[in-house]
């Protein structure tokens, strides 16, 4: 079972990224990206978060004394990729502005085409071995293919078919969140995710990186005036990453099938994973104290948003 996990591992981190993004774009529509014209303050915050703080602070936290190759290159994946689908619909839970979220997502996804590959170019040059040449053509192509052609997909079919789409959505975010769970056994099965050998200290590493992002989320738009709706979009955007992105980036790079590259994508991986796991627990809790406020209206300052496109 797990030498069939490992000669498929590719296919199977594909198809997780392009039955999600499929998910998601067929909820979207023109009228969700309005925000970008309404709100430019808010957008360029968002934008500048993810794209400028985020990175700043991985690098801060890869510079540290001691952090180990995997651990690092794992912490420049996530700072590298946008903000996924679930921050969506943990926005839309928290009672935060959906429109600007699902607006900062799909900027984000579709300037990861170039963000991303230079990003991971700046932080982790150091980090890889000395004969490595970083595929960026091929991590171009990667997003291209399985991020922004099954984003494009499912928006045609929202637009052809809106009656099947919700069930479409639905269905293909479920068979993105089984590519998952497959990885994670399949990679459990192959002996890869071992936390002895990742060790405590990595452990911790990523939680405070975490903490970190969240409190970058957190302090932007309230330093720029923003209300809480807005700033609980930003807030969510930042902590919520598109982790299925992270993973199929790692494979692609760092194949299974590699006896020199395998051990430290052992490591990407169980970075990646582990980050996952720690901002769903930030996004609910998020979600429960939002929703425990009170004070400011939690809808949109131009009305009420009834369900999410998520």
């Amino acid at each position: 079972m797990a030498e069939l996990y490992l000669t498929y591992e590719y296919h199977i981190a594909a198809m997780q990224l392009i039955l999600a993004m499929l998910g998601m774009g067929a909820t979207l529509t023109g009228r969700d990206f309005r925000e970008i014209v309404r709100s430019p303050k808010a957008i360029s915050a968002g934008l500048s978060v993810q794209l400028l703080a985020v990175p700043l602070l991985a690098l801060a936290f890869i510079s540290w004394p001691g952090v180990s190759a995997g651990v690092a290159i794992g912490i420049a994946l996530v700072a590298a990729i946008p903000g996924g689908t679930v921050s969506n619909i943990f926005t839309y839970l928290a009672r935060g502005d959906i429109a600007l979220s699902i607006s900062i997502t799909t900027l984000t996804t579709i300037a990861c085409l170039v963000t991303t590959p230079l990003i991971l170019d700046l932080l982790i040059g150091q980090n890889l071995p000395a004969d490595f040449v970083m595929p960026r053509l091929g991590i171009v192509i990667e997003i291209g293919f399985t991020l922004l052609l099954p984003l494009l997909l499912g928006m045609a079919f929202l637009q052809y078919y809106p009656r099947n789409a919700p069930a479409f959505s639905l269905w293909c975010i479920r068979g993105s969140l089984l590519g998952v769970l497959m990885i994670v056994v399949g990679s459990l099965l192959a002996g890869r995710l071992d936390l002895a050998a990742f060790g405590v200290e990595n452990v911790v590493l990523v939680s405070l990186f975490s903490v970190a992002l969240a409190m970058a989320g957190w302090l932007v738009p309230r330093l720029l005036g923003m209300n809480r709706s807005k700033a609980t979009a930003i807030e969510l955007e930042v902590v919520v990453r598109n982790v299925n992105l992270g993973v199929l980036l790692k494979v692609s790079i760092f194949p299974a099938s590699d006896p020199v590259l395998a051990p430290i994508g052992d490591i990407v991986l169980f970075t990646l994973l582990l980050y996952g796991g720690i901002q769903l627990l930030i996004g609910a809790g998020l979600i429960r104290l939002r929703r425990g406020q009170n004070g400011e209206p939690s809808n949109n300052e131009s009305g009420v948003q009834d369900s999410p496109h998520a």
